[in-house]
């Protein structure tokens, strides 16, 4: 009994700390003036992303409707409208992700920046991670560097039955008709088994400039030989913290991606999803140029509380009370 007393002393201990950490993130963007904005959880429409799915819900019994993964469409609507600088702190859905470091529901801050350059924003969120996790070396590392460090190869030049031949030889684990999956995945699947566990050890670590390929709603540039998206991670102790773009701002891109994100739905199984065409107006109505990011609150709770789990640094857990006796388990 005593010590599921001190079990409960030490999780209530927490989420105050939580509930003291939101106002540290609300201190922190007040003070660089940057608005808090309240966009709506449920939409008629969908963020589309080939990887992302989508809790899905009902209106009325007959209406389906999504709840978002990210509040970023209606953060770059009101964009559009001319409201500068915008944060935003809310719940946020994805469906199919529970573990020890995801949840179904989970807690994001997002936030757009007008005058900031993409580096800059980089520099900033590293600002905004100190708040929580203390003072670490600072480091941003290319995406290209990453994999030349520690994969041993060049991404730029190498094959994709190079790529193949190096998951087989280091007995990566791949799903099933990997063969036939597209360079881009190859390297992700490299990235996620191999390289981002080494990343951020005692530091915060920016990996940035990924491929063009890669750019989800990034901008895209020329860097030396190689065609970059201007997008970033940060990790700490081989954690992704973070998903920040320059961000694009052409809706006839916008658009395209949009429609290739979908055919690969479709090419893997899943279902088209809706598109958001108050987004895609927004952007013919013609975004500032701006940098945003999104952080996920509740992986820095975890580190800063030094557990492996984020069930123990949320107050309810996916089909259950933080509370419970068997949170440890």
């Amino acid at each position: 009994m005593k010590v599921l007393e001190q079990q409960q002393k030490e999780r209530i201990a927490i989420l105050r700390d939580r509930g003291a950490c939101f106002a540290k993130a609300r201190r922190f963007f007040a003070e660089r003036e940057v608005l808090e904005v309240d966009c709506p959880i449920l939409s008629v429409t969908a963020d589309v992303a080939a990887h992302i799915d989508l809790i899905s819900a009902l209106y009325n019994q007959q209406e389906r409707c999504y709840l978002h993964p990210s509040a970023e469409y209606g953060m770059k609507c009101l964009l559009s409208e001319g409201i500068g600088d915008i944060y935003q702190l809310s719940h946020v859905f994805r469906d199919g992700e529970n573990g020890r470091h995801h949840n179904p529901e989970f807690t994001m801050v997002e936030w757009y920046r007008l005058n900031l350059r993409f580096v800059a924003l980089i520099e900033e969120t590293f600002d905004f991670i100190e708040l929580f996790l203390g003072n670490k070396p600072r480091r941003i590392l290319s995406y290209r560097e990453a994999f030349q460090h520690y994969a041993g190869f060049d991404y730029v030049h190498i094959s994709k039955e190079k790529l193949l031949a190096y998951i087989r030889e280091n007995e990566i684990l791949a799903p099933k008709g990997v063969e036939l999956e597209e360079k881009d995945t190859l390297l992700t699947l490299i990235l996620s088994s191999t390289i981002e566990k080494q990343l951020g050890k005692g530091e915060f670590c920016a990996l940035a400039w990924y491929p063009a390929t890669q750019a989800a709603l990034a901008q895209t540039t020329k860097r030396g030989d190689e065609d970059v998206a201007e997008r970033f991670e940060i990790y700490y102790e081989g954690i992704e913290l973070c998903n920040g773009f320059n961000e694009l701002t052409d809706p006839v891109e916008q658009r395209k991606r949009i429609e290739e994100s979908n055919a690969k739905r479709v090419a893997l199984g899943k279902e088209a999803l809706p598109v958001n065409h108050d987004f895609l107006a927004a952007l013919e109505r013609g975004l500032p140029p701006s940098c945003g990011v999104a952080v996920g609150f509740d992986r820095l709770m975890m580190l800063r509380h030094k557990t492996n789990t984020l069930s123990h640094v949320i107050p309810f857990r996916f089909k259950g009370l933080m509370l419970s006796p068997d949170t440890r388990a």
